[in-house]
């Protein structure tokens, strides 16, 4: 049977091991669900949403953090690394910048993890004037599209491939997202397009 699935390239589907990323027990403050699950927003780079996830390789494990455009659903910083610690949030934060951007004023909606809460990530939105946003403890409805995005992420990419070294899960995933999800992938709620040819057509009308 296996060479059978081998011969014609089906993978199973492997049960993965649970992490937990979010560590809401903390002492920072945190800031008010001023997004409160208004995922439709009008124009890019006004409202971002983030998360983090994990990744399991034969090394280890690797954890991604990835920042949404909530117009397009585009991913706009990624950001990987073997810990989990408050750096892995601050770099795909400013990777986002970088690439977009933004103007004063821009939502960033996370849950009440620590690398969200802690001070490093929160001197990068005051130096910004963004405005932070947390969901309310334990409702991962109000953090929705990129706990939407992750599930794909895992379905499509991670749960069919086995990645022997961390450098080979970040090649697969930066692939995934930059050369299919980001350009290529149809989204039902943007018209089946792909985030950025949602991007591109409203710009142009």
């Amino acid at each position: 049977m296996a060479g059978v699935m081998r011969s014609n390239g089906i993978v199973a589907i492997q049960k993965r091991r649970f992490r937990v990323t979010t560590n809401s027990k903390h002492d920072h403050p945190v800031w008010p669900n001023v997004l409160n699950r208004n995922f439709s927003v009008e124009k890019p780079n006004a409202v971002w949403v983030s998360d983090i996830t994990y990744v399991w390789t034969l090394e280890g494990w690797l954890y991604v953090a990835a920042i949404l455009d909530l117009f397009s659903r585009g991913i706009v910083g990624l950001a990987m690394d073997k810990t989990i610690a408050e750096t892995l949030t601050t770099q795909a934060m400013r990777q986002a910048i970088l690439r977009r951007n933004p103007g004063k004023g821009l939502i960033l909606h996370s849950d009440r993890g620590s690398q969200f809460a802690g001070n490093d990530f929160k001197t990068i939105l005051a130096q910004n004037e963004f405005i932070g946003s947390m969901s309310k403890k334990g409702d991962c409805w109000d953090n929705a599209v990129a706990e939407s995005f992750f599930h794909t992420f895992k379905v499509e990419l991670i749960h069919r491939n086995k990645f022997k070294t961390r450098d080979e899960a970040r090649i697969k995933i930066f692939e995934y997202v930059e050369m299919y999800y980001n350009r290529k992938r149809a989204h039902s709620t943007l018209g089946y397009l792909s985030p950025f040819e949602y991007e591109r057509q409203a710009i142009l009308s």
